[in-house]
């Protein structure tokens, strides 16, 4: 991608990430240690979801599928801004090169994107359980829920491609600072020259505030119809069982869209440097950290199947034994004769 890039034009080889640079040098070794355990727990608890849901035939079906897409576009995200995000936090030197800045943007906007509209598809997953289960099958189907999946990845790939090319086609002439801890749009465009650093600006800000603000419309409607379908169910069981399918969801789309409106819809001008790192943070590290956690401790079917997927795994000999005991028992039922006369 960085090959279509026209670079000749901006006389700035590299950027300096200031990031994290103000805060006293005692804290960063802290700042370390306490998003590597973030990362690392997103990395695992990911990865359990995916290989929970691989191993169980019982859960191979679209809402999980799409699940495990959303915890492959959640573990690319982490890794394309967390990794470097650690190394600058122990180096001296903070600097990124021009390429690899164009990359980071393109891959973050891809992944980013492409797990907003993942939690679209499974809204409507969710609309369709509920409110169409008779048709589910149809509406679902598996090369349905591939198209879905597709379309959501090249979704996210097209507009990473389009706001990394729109701003890297810009000149920049120095100061190479980024106020930020990774490649990011504003502090970018505040160091680009130009007259069409504004157009440029105006561009990418309706492209990405049409598709967020798109996928949370439709998400915010097909829970407007969920609720409305659940309220007519009858029993409080009933409304307590259909609305539990469809809460770990909700509460990812609420901390997703919370944090990021957070960080986007905040008044320009009224946070420091230091609370504006912190709270890109939010989005950056918490909001992927807390992901897989909501979604293994709301779902109970998820739940239960990781115990038995991996307890197995890790107390096999105990398994076999009560296996065996079972059987012997059953042999010994079988073979044991009656008593004469009974």
């Amino acid at each position: 991608m960085a090959a279509t890039l026209d670079l000749n034009h901006s006389s700035v080889s590299e950027f300096i990430l200031v990031g994290f640079s103000t805060f006293p040098p005692h804290l960063l070794p802290i700042f370390f240690l306490l998003f590597l355990l973030m990362y690392l727990f997103t990395l695992l608890g990911n990865l359990l979801i995916m290989a929970t849901v691989w191993s169980e035939r019982g859960l191979h079906t679209p809402m999980y599928l799409f699940l495990c897409a959303l915890s492959i576009s959640e573990i690319l995200y982490t890794l394309s801004i967390t990794p470097r995000l650690l190394a600058d936090l122990l180096s001296t030197r903070r600097t990124i090169a021009f390429a690899a800045c164009i990359s980071q943007m393109f891959f973050s906007f891809t992944f980013g994107f492409t797990h907003s509209f993942l939690l679209t598809v499974m809204g409507y997953d969710r609309y369709v359980a509920i409110c169409h289960p008779l048709r589910y099958n149809v509406l679902m189907s598996p090369r349905g829920c591939a198209c879905l999946v597709a379309c959501s990845w090249s979704g996210g790939s097209v507009i990473g491609l389009v706001v990394a090319t729109a701003i890297f086609h810009l000149t920049f002439c120095g100061p190479n600072e980024i106020q930020h801890f990774g490649c990011h749009v504003p502090p970018l465009l505040k160091l680009a020259c130009g007259t069409d650093v504004p157009v440029v600006a105006l561009g990418v800000g309706l492209v990405c505030i049409t598709n967020l603000l798109g996928c949370f419309l439709l998400i915010l409607l097909s829970y407007t119809l969920i609720v409305a379908a659940i309220l007519k169910i009858p029993s409080a069981e009933g409304r307590h069982k259909a609305f539990s399918t469809c809460a770990s969801h909700l509460i990812v789309v609420i901390v997703h869209y919370g944090f990021a409106s957070i960080i986007y819809l905040k008044p320009r001008g009224l946070h420091s440097h230091k609370s504006n790192t912190l709270m890109a943070i939010t989005y950056t590290v918490l909001t992927p950290f807390l992901s897989p956690i909501i979604f293994s401790l709301r779902n109970k079917e998820l739940k239960t199947a990781m115990k038995k997927t991996f307890l197995s795994k890790l107390y096999p000999s105990s398994n076999q034994v009560a296996s065996v005991n079972v059987v012997l028992e059953e042999g010994r039922r079988m073979t044991i004769p009656s008593p004469v006369g009974l």
